[in-house]
């Protein structure tokens, strides 16, 4: 949902990128920033570059609050009695979720004696100690520590909406034929052409088990929340990888570097934030849309941050600075999961949806195989869904950087 503020903010935001490119282009291949007569020295230059970074951060910060604004007005309206318990069942195991690791205690002994003399035969020999005696209890802890593994980092970046039946179909737009024109008194009129096609995706399974036996969730409290919290991560884990990379072929779900009539910005011999930014202007020209994130490996972003220009000065910020997230005013987001030496750009905020079937649902029974005469459980863990991009040109992906 566009209104005055939000359009403004995408207006001062587009100047600022367009300004920031015109730098960059003047300085050329090799970022010689010497090149930029208007600005001063090297050094002016890159204080100006930085500014306008520190002013794109704010312009961005800006336009994204605004956006969410009208993203919520929109679906309070479009889904308003919509339950949507779904996409909240499957957030509450995450790993910071746990709240509660039991209370491990130690009674320790109260011995209360009279003052008395201690007489000790000299000819006793053997010492009264921990190796021969009382060896101290030592109580485990209830800390966990987690295996390290790649955090969900894509997920929240699509739209979310219920749906009630094994795929998600759509009306997509496909003949706009607009003959609108001025006409004298008398003539005919243009004749218009519109069609619609319907679109319709499959609502994949995503899944899990783990077999554990029956002591092992009797004897430990905490086996059973471990699990509970694990078992859905690897979940959201796998389901965030394959909104990135995810081939689309069943029971695969979509990822967006797969997404229909996507675009491509090839590197080439630009620096990457040229190469970025043509990426979004194919997103705003050829996709009609406005470019929210953009989406880095690490290793990527790594050499973006690092940049310099010919006479060693960081232009992303001096490495003494935290340095901004954002290129061009828009959040980058990094995920190892992305394809490495290709970005991704996109306005995942209106062209991007995660339809939820069901949400994240764990069951527990012995009747697999053999397990109920050897006291072993199966639990398992699923979730329905599917990702769906309703304009593929409101993406482009930035490959050989």
């Amino acid at each position: 949902m566009h209104f005055p503020a939000l359009k403004a903010a995408e207006e001062k935001l587009t100047a600022k990128q367009a300004e920031l490119a015109g730098i960059f282009a003047e300085a050329g291949p090799d970022i010689d920033m010497s090149k930029v007569k208007s600005l001063g020295d090297s050094a002016d230059v890159v204080d100006h570059v930085r500014k306008l970074n520190a002013e794109l951060d704010e312009l961005g910060k800006e336009r994204d609050r605004l956006a969410e604004v009208g993203k919520a007005a929109a679906r309070a309206s479009e889904f308003k009695g919509l339950d949507s318990g779904a996409e909240g069942e499957g957030r509450e195991a995450d790993a910071h979720d746990l709240k509660s690791v039991g209370e491990l205690a130690r009674v320790k002994g109260m011995f209360k004696t009279r003052n008395q003399p201690l007489h000790i035969d000299a000819g006793v020999k053997t010492l009264f100690e921990r190796a021969a005696g009382w060896d101290p209890e030592a109580v485990r802890s209830g800390l966990v520590v987690l295996d390290a593994q790649r955090p969900v980092q894509v997920t929240d970046l699509f739209p979310t909406i219920p749906v009630t039946s094994d795929a998600f179909k759509y009306m997509e737009e496909t003949t706009f034929t607009n003959n609108a024109a001025e006409k004298a008194e008398g003539s005919t009129y243009g004749e218009a052409a519109l069609a619609l096609t319907e679109r319709s995706v499959t609502i994949e399974k995503v899944t899990v088990w783990l077999p554990i036996t029956d002591e092992q969730l009797e004897d430990e409290v905490l086996a059973s929340a471990y699990v509970n919290q694990r078992l859905p991560f690897m979940l959201r884990q796998r389901v965030d990888s394959q909104l990135l990379v995810g081939s689309g072929t069943t029971p695969n779900i979509r990822g967006v570097n797969n997404a229909s009539s996507i675009q491509t910005q090839a590197k080439g011999a630009d620096p990457t934030p040229d190469a970025v930014y043509k990426a979004m202007v194919k997103v705003r020209v050829t996709g009609r849309a406005m470019p929210n994130v953009v989406i880095f490996h690490p290793n990527d972003w790594q050499d973006v941050r690092l940049l310099r220009t010919v006479d060693g000065i960081y232009i992303w910020g001096s490495p003494s600075d935290p340095g901004v997230e954002r290129i061009w005013g828009l959040p980058v987001v990094q995920s190892d999961a992305q394809t490495e030496n290709t970005a991704v750009v996109g306005d995942f905020a209106n062209y991007s949806l995660l339809a939820v079937r069901r949400g994240l649902d764990v069951q527990v029974s012995n009747s697999h195989s053999t397990y109920f005469v050897e006291g072993k459980q199966a639990i398992r863990a699923d979730v329905r869904l599917a990702s769906v991009f309703t304009r593929g040109e409101a993406f482009c992906t930035v490959t050989g950087i």
